[in-house]
Protein backbone atom coordinates (compact mmCIF):
# COMPACT_ATOMS: atom_id res chain seq x y z
CA UNK A 1 0.00 0.00 0.00
CA UNK A 2 1.16 3.72 -0.80
CA UNK A 3 0.07 6.22 1.56
CA UNK A 4 -0.95 9.99 0.48
CA UNK A 5 -2.36 12.81 1.98
CA UNK A 6 -5.66 14.70 0.04
CA UNK A 7 -6.35 18.02 0.92
CA UNK A 8 -10.41 18.99 0.31
CA UNK A 9 -12.64 21.89 0.40
CA UNK A 10 -15.78 20.76 0.77
CA UNK A 11 -19.85 22.16 1.75
CA UNK A 12 -19.63 22.38 5.83
CA UNK A 13 -22.64 19.87 5.91
CA UNK A 14 -23.61 16.99 7.69
CA UNK A 15 -22.52 13.64 5.27
CA UNK A 16 -20.32 15.71 2.97
CA UNK A 17 -17.14 14.08 4.32
CA UNK A 18 -18.75 10.55 4.11
CA UNK A 19 -19.44 11.28 0.55
CA UNK A 20 -15.83 11.67 0.03
CA UNK A 21 -14.60 8.60 1.77
CA UNK A 22 -17.32 6.47 -0.04
CA UNK A 23 -15.77 7.85 -3.23
CA UNK A 24 -12.50 7.28 -1.99
CA UNK A 25 -13.43 3.71 -1.05
CA UNK A 26 -14.27 3.06 -4.88
CA UNK A 27 -11.37 2.88 -6.12
CA UNK A 28 -9.74 1.01 -3.13
CA UNK A 29 -8.68 3.32 -1.32
CA UNK A 30 -8.70 3.47 2.37
CA UNK A 31 -8.95 6.59 5.03
CA UNK A 32 -6.87 6.45 7.51
CA UNK A 33 -6.69 9.68 9.32
CA UNK A 34 -8.66 12.63 9.06
CA UNK A 35 -7.44 15.94 10.27
CA UNK A 36 -9.52 19.55 9.84
CA UNK A 37 -7.55 22.24 9.03
CA UNK A 38 -9.94 24.76 8.79
CA UNK A 39 -14.07 25.36 9.01
CA UNK A 40 -16.11 29.35 8.32
CA UNK A 41 -18.44 30.75 5.43
CA UNK A 42 -20.20 27.22 5.26
CA UNK A 43 -16.79 25.43 3.72
CA UNK A 44 -14.59 23.18 5.50
CA UNK A 45 -10.69 22.23 4.25
CA UNK A 46 -9.87 18.69 5.62
CA UNK A 47 -6.89 16.84 5.44
CA UNK A 48 -7.23 12.88 4.57
CA UNK A 49 -4.31 10.18 5.02
CA UNK A 50 -5.45 7.60 2.53
CA UNK A 51 -3.75 4.53 1.73
CA UNK A 52 -4.15 3.30 -1.52
CA UNK A 53 -2.71 -0.25 -3.81
CA UNK A 54 0.70 0.29 -5.01
CA UNK A 55 0.49 1.46 -8.82
CA UNK A 56 -2.78 3.89 -7.96
CA UNK A 57 -3.87 6.02 -10.64
CA UNK A 58 -3.91 9.48 -8.64
CA UNK A 59 -6.15 11.40 -11.29
CA UNK A 60 -8.75 8.58 -11.10
CA UNK A 61 -8.76 9.18 -7.40
CA UNK A 62 -8.77 12.64 -7.80
CA UNK A 63 -11.92 12.84 -10.42
CA UNK A 64 -13.58 10.03 -7.85
CA UNK A 65 -13.75 12.63 -5.26
CA UNK A 66 -14.60 15.49 -7.52
CA UNK A 67 -17.99 13.75 -8.33
CA UNK A 68 -19.21 14.68 -4.86
CA UNK A 69 -21.45 18.11 -5.11
CA UNK A 70 -19.61 21.04 -4.19
CA UNK A 71 -16.30 19.65 -3.61
CA UNK A 72 -12.42 20.31 -4.62
CA UNK A 73 -9.18 18.83 -4.36
CA UNK A 74 -7.12 21.25 -3.34
CA UNK A 75 -3.58 18.71 -3.31
CA UNK A 76 -2.43 15.42 -3.41
CA UNK A 77 1.03 14.31 -2.66
CA UNK A 78 2.70 11.01 -0.93
CA UNK A 79 4.05 10.81 2.50
CA UNK A 80 5.61 8.08 4.12
CA UNK A 81 3.30 5.11 5.72
CA UNK A 82 5.02 6.52 8.76
CA UNK A 83 3.64 10.10 9.20
CA UNK A 84 2.89 11.15 12.28
CA UNK A 85 -0.24 12.27 13.68
CA UNK A 86 0.61 16.51 13.50
CA UNK A 87 -1.37 17.03 16.72
CA UNK A 88 -0.14 14.04 18.59
CA UNK A 89 3.17 15.04 17.46
CA UNK A 90 2.54 18.95 18.32
CA UNK A 91 2.26 17.72 22.45
CA UNK A 92 5.27 15.44 22.28
CA UNK A 93 7.52 18.12 20.65
CA UNK A 94 6.20 20.32 23.97
CA UNK A 95 7.04 17.77 25.79
CA UNK A 96 10.34 17.25 24.09
CA UNK A 97 11.13 21.09 24.70
CA UNK A 98 10.51 20.91 28.19
CA UNK A 99 13.25 18.20 28.54
CA UNK A 100 15.86 19.40 26.41
CA UNK A 101 19.06 21.57 27.44
CA UNK A 102 17.74 25.04 27.28
CA UNK A 103 20.69 26.01 24.27
CA UNK A 104 19.31 23.26 22.05
CA UNK A 105 15.56 24.17 22.19
CA UNK A 106 15.39 26.86 19.40
CA UNK A 107 17.09 24.44 17.19
CA UNK A 108 14.87 21.57 18.12
CA UNK A 109 11.68 23.89 17.70
CA UNK A 110 12.66 24.59 13.88
CA UNK A 111 13.40 20.60 13.15
CA UNK A 112 10.00 19.73 14.70
CA UNK A 113 7.63 22.14 13.17
CA UNK A 114 8.87 21.39 9.63
CA UNK A 115 7.67 17.91 10.72
CA UNK A 116 4.19 19.10 12.20
CA UNK A 117 3.03 21.44 9.49
CA UNK A 118 5.11 19.93 6.33
CA UNK A 119 7.33 23.02 5.99
CA UNK A 120 10.39 23.42 3.77
CA UNK A 121 12.58 25.60 5.99
CA UNK A 122 12.34 27.09 9.54
CA UNK A 123 14.14 30.13 11.06
CA UNK A 124 13.81 31.68 14.45
CA UNK A 125 14.91 35.13 14.06
CA UNK A 126 15.78 38.70 15.82
CA UNK A 127 13.60 40.83 14.12
CA UNK A 128 15.80 44.03 15.05
CA UNK A 129 19.52 42.68 13.99
CA UNK A 130 17.99 40.60 11.13
CA UNK A 131 19.95 37.61 12.77
CA UNK A 132 19.14 34.15 12.50
CA UNK A 133 19.14 32.46 16.20
CA UNK A 134 18.57 29.03 14.70
CA UNK A 135 17.51 27.90 11.25
CA UNK A 136 16.68 24.51 9.49
CA UNK A 137 16.78 24.75 6.03
CA UNK A 138 17.21 27.60 3.14
CA UNK A 139 15.24 30.05 4.59
CA UNK A 140 14.78 33.62 2.49
CA UNK A 141 16.80 36.53 2.76
CA UNK A 142 16.79 37.80 6.61
CA UNK A 143 16.65 41.57 5.74
CA UNK A 144 13.52 41.03 3.57
CA UNK A 145 11.90 38.76 6.18
CA UNK A 146 12.56 40.75 8.94
CA UNK A 147 11.15 44.02 6.79
CA UNK A 148 7.75 41.78 5.90
CA UNK A 149 7.48 40.95 9.56
CA UNK A 150 7.90 44.61 11.19
CA UNK A 151 5.25 45.50 8.71
CA UNK A 152 2.58 42.72 9.73
CA UNK A 153 3.29 43.44 13.69
CA UNK A 154 -0.18 44.77 13.86
CA UNK A 155 -1.76 41.57 12.37
CA UNK A 156 -3.71 39.11 14.77
CA UNK A 157 -3.66 35.36 14.07
CA UNK A 158 -6.77 35.40 12.18
CA UNK A 159 -5.70 38.60 10.03
CA UNK A 160 -2.37 36.63 9.82
CA UNK A 161 -4.39 33.72 8.07
CA UNK A 162 -6.55 36.26 5.93
CA UNK A 163 -3.88 38.90 4.89
CA UNK A 164 -0.71 37.05 5.15
CA UNK A 165 0.95 35.43 2.42
CA UNK A 166 0.13 31.51 2.87
CA UNK A 167 3.46 30.39 1.72
CA UNK A 168 4.79 31.51 5.34
CA UNK A 169 3.31 31.13 8.98
CA UNK A 170 5.04 32.45 12.37
CA UNK A 171 4.37 33.02 15.93
CA UNK A 172 6.01 36.03 18.02
CA UNK A 173 7.71 35.40 21.11
CA UNK A 174 6.35 38.04 23.59
CA UNK A 175 9.13 37.99 26.36
CA UNK A 176 12.27 37.41 24.43
CA UNK A 177 11.34 40.20 21.24
CA UNK A 178 12.10 36.91 18.37
CA UNK A 179 9.90 35.10 15.97
CA UNK A 180 9.70 31.72 14.83
CA UNK A 181 8.96 31.26 10.87
CA UNK A 182 8.20 28.69 8.62
CA UNK A 183 7.89 28.56 4.95
CA UNK A 184 7.00 26.08 1.79
CA UNK A 185 5.74 26.28 -1.64
CA UNK A 186 3.09 25.51 -3.11
CA UNK A 187 0.56 25.01 -0.48
CA UNK A 188 -0.94 27.52 1.49
CA UNK A 189 -0.81 27.13 5.42
CA UNK A 190 -4.05 27.04 7.14
CA UNK A 191 -5.72 28.12 10.28
CA UNK A 192 -5.33 25.19 12.15
CA UNK A 193 -1.55 24.44 11.16
CA UNK A 194 -1.26 28.47 12.07
CA UNK A 195 -2.43 27.47 15.57
CA UNK A 196 -0.31 24.59 16.15
CA UNK A 197 3.20 26.67 15.14
CA UNK A 198 2.01 29.58 17.60
CA UNK A 199 1.06 27.23 20.24
CA UNK A 200 4.55 25.54 20.02
CA UNK A 201 5.89 29.49 19.66
CA UNK A 202 4.78 30.51 22.93
CA UNK A 203 6.44 27.42 24.74
CA UNK A 204 9.49 27.75 23.36
CA UNK A 205 9.27 31.57 24.30
CA UNK A 206 8.66 30.99 28.18
CA UNK A 207 10.85 28.15 28.16
CA UNK A 208 14.11 30.08 26.88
Amino acid sequence: METYVVRVWLADRPGALGQVASRIGAVRGDVTGIDILERGGGRAIDELVVSMPDGSDMGLLVAEIGQVDGVAVEDVRRVSADRPDHALFALETAARLVESVPEKRLDLLCAELLTIVDGEWAVVLDPVASAAIATVGIAPELTWLAAFLAGSSHLTQAEQAAGAPGDLVWSRFVVHDLVVVVGRGGRPFHTRERQLVDALGRVADLLL
